[in-house]
Order: structure tokens, then sequence, then C-alpha cells
């Protein structure tokens, strides 16, 4: 969340910035929230001063026996103050609830670092890593893994409805081995800490990591009234609210988490993209990579999560991109993203795998992380977050860019001591 301070002082140059991912900032209804908190609070201190005062007044009157009358007059005037506070301070509460309301609903400010546009059009490419495959007649995930009996779409949507998958036998042994290897990557090589985590969290871990309240829609709820929760859409959310309300030692940063975990995404309004197979489920899992870090490391910190995540598909011999989103393309918390795409033989093109980015402090400021020094100085705290990597996508990359003419599959070498079996053949069976 952003402090309206700073928004304001910034004028039109948060308009402008704002304006690169298209949100138009209402300067004048913001500064016009923010005095008017501004005058709430000055009248509840006024008052609350002057009710001292009147206390005082009554003790004194009190001990220099005064009339009774005058007693009772100067009682009733502390009395009718009090009444007066309480009546201020709920319009504070309202001010800052308002102006909490509208502060919300910001997106993060966008690096000067990110390309103008607001597609995936306009993203710039950084660089391209791998061969692709030379294949004739490439088969997509979908195919070979039903017909290799690995994969199950007609019985996921007996279970669940559309955009559910199931895994059966080596199929659900290669996601395992999936999670696992990229794990022990980043727990081994990378040097994250790894964490299991609930998959329900509640609607304040949601606004505070920046989900609610703009993509309630994109979200599951559940529970009742007296117990309200969301299922995680990312191990991000509560991967990053670990430390809310936390101040971190400044010494102890930066840190590293990372875990695999189901995601669920009800995506609204993305029926018709990407619905074929295991590209956008409403159930996948993937492991997250959360970092936390200085402010002024951030920038630093993004290339280096953005190299672990690139780790897990050079490891895997996967052909893949790196590009740069446009302001207007990126999530709502970020203010500069890069996004790693795999390439697709049965597509001919690259598609998303991992998005990694720096949040800079909104998320940590939503979140009330900060930090302090072993001298007391008090610092700013930024998050990063990225996929390293989702299972379901991967799969579908490794299926389809180490397939043979036959139908059937080598695994990438990296994967055989977690599968123990190297290829996947056309009837379902292993070796």
């Amino acid at each position: 969340m952003h402090d309206a301070r700073l928004l304001l002082e910034l004028g039109d140059e948060a308009v402008r910035r704002l304006g690169r991912r298209g949100y138009a900032l209402d300067l004048s209804g913001l500064e016009a929230l923010s005095s008017r908190r501004a005058r709430a609070i000055g009248a509840v201190d006024e008052l609350r001063a002057e009710s001292k005062r009147a206390a005082a007044e009554v003790g004194k009157a009190a001990k220099s026996g005064s009339p009774s009358a005058d007693v009772d007059r100067l009682k009733e005037r502390a009395r009718e103050l009090k009444e007066r506070i309480r009546e201020a301070e709920e319009e504070v509460e309202a001010a800052e609830a308002a102006l909490r309301d509208l502060l919300l609903t910001i997106p993060n400010l966008p690096s000067d670092d990110a390309p103008d546009g607001a597609s995936e059009a306009d993203a710039v490419e950084v660089r391209r890593v791998g061969d692709l495959p030379a294949l004739d007649a490439p088969r997509d995930h979908v195919e070979l893994g039903e017909a290799m009996g690995i994969l199950d779409f007609g019985r996921a949507a007996k279970l669940s409805g559309a955009r559910f998958s199931v895994a059966r036998g080596p199929g659900a042994v290669l996601e395992r081995a999936l999670a696992t290897f990229f794990l022990t990557l980043h727990t081994g090589r990378h040097g994250y800490t790894e964490f299991s985590v609930p998959y329900l969290v509640t609607g304040t871990t949601m606004t505070g990591t920046g989900q609610l309240p703009k993509f309630a829609d994109d979200l599951f709820r559940t529970g009742t009234d007296e117990r309200d929760l969301w299922l995680i859409p990312t191990a991000e959310v509560p991967l990053t609210a670990l430390h809310a309300d936390e101040i971190l030692p400044t010494e102890s940063l930066p840190r590293a988490y990372t875990s695999w975990t189901p995601c669920f995404r009800s995506e609204a309004g993305s029926y018709g993209r990407d619905t074929r197979g295991i590209l956008r489920l409403h159930q996948f899992s993937k492991v997250e990579l959360v970092r936390v870090c200085a402010a002024e490391e951030s920038d630093a910190e993004l290339e280096t999560m953005l190299g672990h995540a690139e780790a897990c598909l050079q490891e895997l011999g996967l052909a893949y991109r790196v590009v740069r989103l446009a302001a207007g393309d990126m999530g709502f918390n970020a203010r500069l993203t890069y996004d790693i795409e795999v390439w697709l033989p049965s597509q001919g093109t690259y598609r998303e795998i991992s998005s990694c980015s720096d949040c800079g402090t909104f998320q940590a400021r939503r979140s009330g992380i900060r930090s302090k020094d072993a001298q007391g100085t008090r610092g700013q705290v930024a998050t990063l977050n990225g996929s390293g990597l989702p299972i379901g996508r991967t799969m579908a990359a490794v299926l389809e860019q180490c397939q043979a003419e036959d139908g059937s599959v080598t695994l990438p070498e990296v994967l055989v001591p977690y599968t123990g079996f190297r290829r996947l053949l056309p009837d379902g069976t292993t070796e």
C-alpha cells in the first residue's frame, strides 16, 4: 500500500507513472481524503487538550470548595467534551478507512526500467537460451499424456468439472520428481529455506500481500462468517506474510524462502485462454521463491532470483526465453517483472512458465514488515517473488520438448534419480 503523503509529494510524477500501467490517479480525490483525515486527527487532539483542561478545572473547583452548582456545571462540560471526543474519534476512523480503501486499490508504481505498453506484445526480449527441438510433427502434452495413460482429463472433469487434471502412475511420479528436484536445487545450491505453509489464509493476509481487494473474483473463498478463509493462489502469499507486523534485524537480510504448494485460482475472465491441458487449471502445484531484502537491494535481488528460476530450465535442458514485461502488463504488486517463457513445440511459440517480480516496498508497507539495525536505525524492506517452477507447465514442456517421433519421451537426466526411470514409453510403461 502506498504512503499518501509520498504520492501527493510526487504529484504529477505519480500520475504519469501510474498512467503507464493504465491507472488514472485522482490526485484531488486523494488530497481531499488525506486532508479530511488530518482535520479529523487535529480536531481530536484539540478536544483532548480541552478535556484535559476541563478535568483540571473540575478538580480545582472541588478542592477550593466552590459551590456545588459550579462544580456540576464543570462536570457537565467535561462529560460533553468526552462525547464530542467519541464522535470525533469516529470521524477519524471513518476518514482513515476511506483513505485506506482508496490506497488499497492503487497499484504499485512501475519502475522506469519497465517498457511502455499494456500487453504481452509490448514485452522486451532479454535473451533466448537453448536450441529448439527439431520435430516434424510435434504432439501436444495432452495427446502424449492421454495416449500414455499418465494424464486423465475425463475423470478429472467427472470429479471436479472443467480445468482440473488427474496424473496417474508415472505421470504422478514425474510431478513429484519435478517438485523435489526444484526444492533440492533451491535449498541446496541457491540457499533458500524450505517451508511447509497453510493453504488457507485470512483476508488480512490476502490484503497485506495485495491479493485483496483487487483480485477477489479470481480467488476461492471458504469458511463461515466466524472464520472467513481464502485458498492461496500461490505460496507467495503465506511466505511473504510470515513476517507481517514484524521488525526484522537488518543484518538478517536478505532472506530467501521456498515452498511447494497447491495453488487455487478461479481466474474469472480467463475462460477460452490456454484452457487445453494443464497450462491453466483451477488447481495446480508450484514451487515458489520469495526474497525479503533491504529496499535499496531489490534491483540486484531480482536479477539473483531470476537466475535461480532460469537454472531450473537450464538443468532440465529446456529451451526458453526471458522477457521484461511492459508497465501496463505487470501484476498489481510489481514494480518490475521478468517473465520466463518456455518453448512449446505443439504451439510453435514460447509460453510463460515463470514470472519474477520486484514488488519494492509495496507489499511490505501493506503487511507492516520493517527492519532495524543494531544501532536502532529503521529501514524499509522490499519483497520479491517468482515461480521456481510450476509443476504442470514444466511437465507439459518436458513432454513436448523431449518427445520422440514414436510417441516416447526421454526425460532430462537430472530427473532420473527422482523418478527411477529414464523413458516414458507410448504404452504407458517406463524404462
